[in-house]
């Protein structure tokens, strides 16, 4: 298998990987009862228009919603309204979004049915200040989040306890009707309660776990912020509040659903899989270390996989802001990936976004094999000095190795795909 045939390879397990979410697949089997009143449809992240337009293809009732994605994630639905807003930072379409989805729920009655469409992005694009904060609040705790290479958990656990509509608040607005929450997982270990912050299921997070986060992460968020998440006003409905007692969340969508279908695609192409984990979090140059150096062992002393292999994992790294360059944790993982393989043949790997956008580009990811960082100083790029600079972006591009899928309308995290050959 040459380079080219190895990325044609690479980009068959992303694609069946991206194939195992589909939400018109995954809604189907996750259709809830039909009520005797109103059928009302939000949501909220990178997936939800897809979502949206797949529900409204599988449900043959009356409904009427309102879902928030990302610029340029759009979907066309007929009945339900696609709103579309900024990530990874907030802006006002999304402060308008979030206010008019809690209007939504509002005045509903026990005999109404919300359905929830809620996947990973959701928490950039659902800025609602509590009292006492403004829109900038939450774009400085936003940026702050981002540059501080916490976990994702971490993150969305400090998101709920300065806003009015995560953390549970979105389906406790819509009592007394039943909330019925279809998540697709971005989150290492599958909590529902954090994926986008959790606008529909609450959980046992306190502001007390906020305020740990935030001083382990050295996180250095506006006045205002630290004086509201040090007070009770920033406490968000527990588990067990009323409110939530006919409620119903499902997962239909996973890392580990996705790798398996991975897996299952190489086999078919004759190549055997194992798959480490759907769940790897940690620094993204770290873990790229890490992987190289198993990767290595395999290609050099057939252990502790026999050759040829494709090596599989997910989850979600993070990234510590060290300079203003261009890229993404998978471009990042993916070029300490490559300097760790420097030289060593028969290697050849995909890191990317399954929602098919990495950082703030247009790129998913990247490819990379042995000869990545040569090529890369053959064209003038120190690979070092790139990662140094959180600019990984700029050096897979210099080698024309970008991975642009385009949006997937889905996002169950990370996929990281090593072929060795």
């Amino acid at each position: 298998m040459n380079v080219l045939d190895s990325k044609s390879f690479l980009t068959s397990i992303f694609n069946a990987a991206v194939a195992a979410a589909d939400p018109e697949k995954t809604i189907r089997n996750h259709l809830p009862a039909k009520p005797k009143g109103r059928t009302i449809v939000i949501g909220a992240g990178k997936g939800s228009a897809q979502m949206a337009a797949a529900f409204e293809k599988v449900w043959d009732g009356p409904i009427d919603g309102l879902v928030v994605t990302r610029y340029g994630y759009g979907a066309r639905c007929e009945r339900i309204e696609i709103i579309e807003a900024a990530h990874p930072v907030p802006d006002a379409a999304g402060l308008e979004a979030s206010r008019r989805l809690l209007e939504k729920v509002r005045g509903l009655t026990a005999e109404d049915l919300v359905v929830a469409l809620i996947s990973g992005g959701g928490s950039a694009l659902l800025p609602s200040p509590a009292p006492g904060l403004t829109l900038a609040d939450e774009i400085a705790v936003n940026e702050a989040l981002l540059a501080s290479g916490a976990p994702i958990a971490a993150m969305n656990t400090i998101r709920k306890h300065v806003s009015t509509i995560k953390g549970g608040r979105l389906a406790a607005a819509a009592h007394p009707a039943r909330v019925v929450s279809l998540v697709v997982s971005d989150i290492p270990g599958d909590n529902p309660a954090l994926v986008a912050s959790g606008p529909t299921v609450p959980d046992t997070d306190s502001r007390a776990d906020a305020l740990a986060s935030i001083a382990a992460y050295g996180m250095k968020l506006p006045a205002s912020v630290m004086a509201h998440i040090q007070s009770p006003a920033a406490d968000a409905p527990r588990p067990d509040d009323p409110r939530f007692g006919g409620n119903e969340v499902h997962l239909t969508a996973s890392a580990g659903v996705s790798l398996e279908a991975a897996a299952a695609e190489a086999k078919r192409q004759g190549i055997e899989a194992v798959i480490l984990s759907d769940a790897i979090e940690g620094e993204a140059r770290e873990v790229g270390g890490v992987h190289a150096a198993i990767a290595r062992e395999v290609a050099t002393r057939n252990r502790p996989f026999a050759k040829p292999v494709l090596i599989l994992s997910g989850g979600e790294t993070t990234v510590t802001l060290r300079a203003k360059g261009k890229g993404g944790r998978n471009s990042e993982f993916l070029l300490a990936f490559a300097i760790g393989i420097d030289g060593v043949n028969g290697i050849d790997a995909l890191a990317a976004d399954t929602d098919g956008i990495d950082g703030s580009e247009n790129n998913a990811g990247a490819f990379a094999d042995g000869s990545t960082v040569a090529r890369m100083r053959a064209a003038g790029v120190d690979a070092k000095a790139m990662l140094a600079g959180n600019n990984a972006w700029t050096a897979f591009s210099a080698v024309g190795d970008l991975f642009v899928p385009g949006p997937t309308g889905t996002n169950v995290n990370d996929l990281r795909a090593i072929l060795v050959r």
